[in-house]
């Protein structure tokens, strides 16, 4: 598995790649290989302003329709339009063409409670 050290990642296993005040986010390699080849993902938040810790969508496998959390609070900006036609994507690529949202960054402080590579490793016993 694959956990790139520039980026920060939460405890529901998403990542997040930040690049002055907008932040990048999508799922795990650990995630998307617990639930199995993605069929759909669903975000229908572009435009709003989300919660830390709130669910801004849902991705679907075959076997589970599994939430997913905003690790920092902040507006969707944009949705990976390019997922509608190849969720597998998430599956494939998690850290590049399997990005889900990017979020404009209202609470940078909200950083500093996400894990680096090593401490994500290690909470999900790897």
């Amino acid at each position: 598995m694959n956990f790139p050290s520039d980026l920060k990642y939460s405890k529901e296993h998403e990542w997040i790649r930040v690049e002055g005040n907008t932040g990048t986010i999508g799922i795990t390699d650990f995630a998307q290989n617990e639930l199995g080849d993605i069929v759909y993902v669903d975000i229908n938040t572009v435009g709003d302003t989300v919660a830390k810790d709130s669910v801004f969508g849902t991705v679907e496998a075959v076997k589970t329709v599994s939430d997913l959390y905003l690790p920092v609070a902040g507006k969707i900006v944009e949705f990976n339009k390019g997922l509608d036609a190849a969720p597998e994507s998430v599956n494939k690529d998690p850290y590049g063409a399997g990005w889900m949202v990017k979020v404009e960054i209202t609470s940078a402080a909200d950083l500093d409670s996400l894990m680096d590579a090593e401490t994500y490793k290690k909470h999900i016993g790897v």
